[in-house]
């Protein structure tokens, strides 16, 4: 029997804070993720992840930096092949912390890592292609901001 072949695509961010990204840590599954998600209703790809990463991290007040593209993830699970276009965007928060006891949704424990620590600690390559996208394009925009 064939496996059935899901498709959608989901929005997400890598939420930087100088040197610093916020990752999340999913005790559940034994899994260190970045916050991400599917499209809803009519939203954009930019208004998913930000809806996503508000929800998963707790932090409510975040700003997009940079789009960092896109890219197609494939995966097996649960007797089905997935074929899921990511897309992530740069982003910093521009107030205080989560509003709820340091958290985001009950499955995540949000955690500050270094950029390394982040590389080292999660769990999908392909998350950690997004953070070295995020290094890479926080670090033009750090050189930018210094010739001004």
């Amino acid at each position: 029997m064939a496996q059935k072949t899901v498709r959608y695509v989901a929005g997400g961010g890598v939420i930087v804070d100088g040197d610093r990204v916020l990752v999340l840590d999913r005790p559940g599954r034994a899994e260190v993720r970045l916050p991400k998600g599917h499209l809803e209703d009519e939203e954009t790809v930019r208004q998913a992840a930000l809806r996503e990463a508000r929800e998963e991290s707790g932090y409510t007040d975040l700003a997009v930096l940079n789009d960092l593209g896109s890219q197609c993830v494939e995966f097996d699970y649960k007797g089905r092949h997935v074929v899921r276009v990511e897309r992530y965007f740069l982003m910093k928060p521009t107030g205080p912390g989560p509003l709820h006891a340091g958290r985001g949704e009950a499955q995540f424990d949000p955690v500050w890592m270094t950029w390394d620590e982040a590389l080292d600690n999660l769990t999908f390559e392909a998350e950690r292609e997004w953070v070295r996208r995020a290094r890479r394009a926080s670090e033009k925009r750090r050189a930018g901001q210094g010739q001004q």
